[in-house]
């Protein structure tokens, strides 16, 4: 299962069917658990742990040094979980002392050719990032999250779940569960993501009430503290909306707007 081209280092622990290609450069601290895939020309660096039945593409660079002038060479980690496909020339880089010491990948996610996922990055499940979509440090994504073809977001935003980030929108803000955003040069919000929505089965009861919400927020021209006095009732007798209230809550920079 590994080539004869491949390097490995002796303290590397690879589980023994993980198939390794020609050219594969593999470090010291990696473990890569049962039923992953790593192609030709791909860097795995450590500290890293990846979990099971992964699929890693050529020239990936995985578990590198992060891109931050405070870095000084200390013992960070990455963690992937598992199921991940990660596509060409993909860069996912460990995290930072400052920032919590990890970056972190679930499971079940799609990363196209070209995606960066910076240091201390918290990527949940179910997300999809299209070629070239980058995240700065200390993104949190949340589960089923799409970000289109050549998106980005800022350092310590907060991409909510089901949200979906049309293609070349730069996010400085961050984006509410259900939300549609769209825009290259003032990238706002669009209204709900409903294809998502759809694609995943919320009960019609529940999009109305969704709905409902996003008027609230976006349309009745009221401060954040009487938008969750107003989401209060609607929250009792629908989770999803109990969930975006949590989130406009705990926002740090703001929402999307």
């Amino acid at each position: 299962m590994i080539d004869a081209h491949a390097i490995i280092h002796p303290n590397a622990r690879l589980a023994a069917d993980v198939h390794v290609g020609p050219w594969t450069v593999i470090g010291e601290n990696v473990e890569i658990g049962e039923g992953t895939w790593i192609g030709p020309h791909v860097v795995i660096n450590g500290p890293t742990k990846i979990g099971k039945n992964n699929k890693i593409f050529q020239f990936a660079s995985v578990g590198e040094v992060p891109q931050d002038k405070k870095y000084n060479d200390e013992s960070t980690w990455l963690e992937i979980g598992d199921n991940n496909v990660i596509r060409e020339c993909c860069t996912i880089n460990r995290g930072t002392i400052q920032g919590g010491g990890v970056t972190k990948v679930g499971n079940n996610n799609l990363f196209m050719a070209y995606v960066h996922i910076a240091h201390d990055c918290i990527v949940h499940n179910h997300t999809v990032f299209a070629n070239g979509a980058s995240l700065a440090g200390h993104v949190v994504v949340n589960d089923y999250a799409i970000f289109s073809g050549f998106t980005g977001a800022h350092q310590y935003c907060r991409i909510g779940a089901y949200s979906f980030i049309a293609k070349g929108a730069l996010i400085v803000k961050d984006v509410p569960p259900y939300v549609l955003v769209a825009g290259i040069e003032k990238p706002a919000a669009h209204g709900l993501n409903v294809e998502g929505l759809r694609r995943h089965d919320f009960r019609h009861e529940t999009v109305v009430a969704l709905r409902k919400a996003y008027k609230i927020i976006y349309r009745s021209g009221l401060l954040i503290k009487d938008i969750l006095e107003q989401l209060n009732d609607i929250a009792v007798d629908h989770p999803e909306v109990k969930l975006l209230k949590e989130f406009l809550e705990t926002s740090e920079r703001g929402i999307i707007r």
